[in-house]
């Protein structure tokens, strides 16, 4: 993931572009085949990083999956976050964490990983916890959910102004996640969002994740300039 720009108040014409955040599935039940479907997408056009999300599963699975898609990612360059867990993070060699409210302190995940590992935490809709994070050293802040999602349930509604607030106000890259389309996304980028994470709408596209980030990629080219 690259820095945002420096300065602030970046406006749109100033800014770097806008990238894809790419989260997998909370369940995959064919690893074999969904490490494809992840390499479709990675060659598809520019992806930022990839989240490994599962949910509901042993540690043991969560292992595999990452040992697997890890080695799909990283043959294209593309870094590796876990979900919730450093602790996994360190063991299945992933560049980093992310860090909910209810999950590992964001000093305990940079204590665990040290200060190369990359490291975001959900912010929701709170400007309180987006600077707390922030003047902690996070590498990114999460808000969201923006539109209604059926990947999470999503307990907080975020508005646009927080992106265009956290724009005016800061260095650190922003994320805006929950519910977010090629046909919905405009708004956000130019709000001030860094990274689009995106989930249900790139693996279940009905023409397949690889149609899906071209579709994205045409939308953020057209959106910057």
């Amino acid at each position: 993931m690259t820095d945002a720009p420096d300065g602030t108040g970046a406006a749109l014409d100033e800014r770097a572009p806008t990238q894809l955040y790419l989260i997998t599935p909370p369940r995959i039940d064919d690893l074999d085949g969904f490490a494809d479907r992840l390499a479709e997408a990675l060659d598809a056009g520019p992806v930022a990083c990839l989240q490994i999300r599962l949910k509901d599963v042993d540690d043991d699975t969560v292992r595999r999956a990452t040992e697997r898609l890890l080695t799909v990612a990283h043959a294209r360059e593309v870094p590796v976050l876990m979900n919730d867990r450093p602790d996994l993070a360190l063991a299945t060699g992933c560049d980093g964490v992310h860090v909910g409210q209810e999950d590992t302190p964001y000093a305990e995940a940079r204590r665990l990983l040290g200060g190369r590992a990359m490291i975001g935490v959900t912010c929701k809709a709170s400007r309180h916890l987006a600077m707390e994070a922030a003047e902690a050293g996070a590498d990114y802040v999460a808000f969201g959910a923006f539109f209604a999602t059926g990947t999470k349930d999503a307990t907080t509604r975020a508005p646009l102004e927080i992106l265009e607030w956290w724009q005016d106000i800061a260095l650190t890259p922003c994320v805006a996640i929950g519910g977010i389309t090629p046909e919905n996304c405009g708004p956000l980028v130019k709000a001030g969002a860094d990274f689009l994470a995106v989930v249900g709408s790139v693996w279940n596209h009905p023409q397949g994740p690889g149609a899906a980030v071209r579709a994205f990629e045409k939308t953020l080219r057209e959106l910057m300039p």
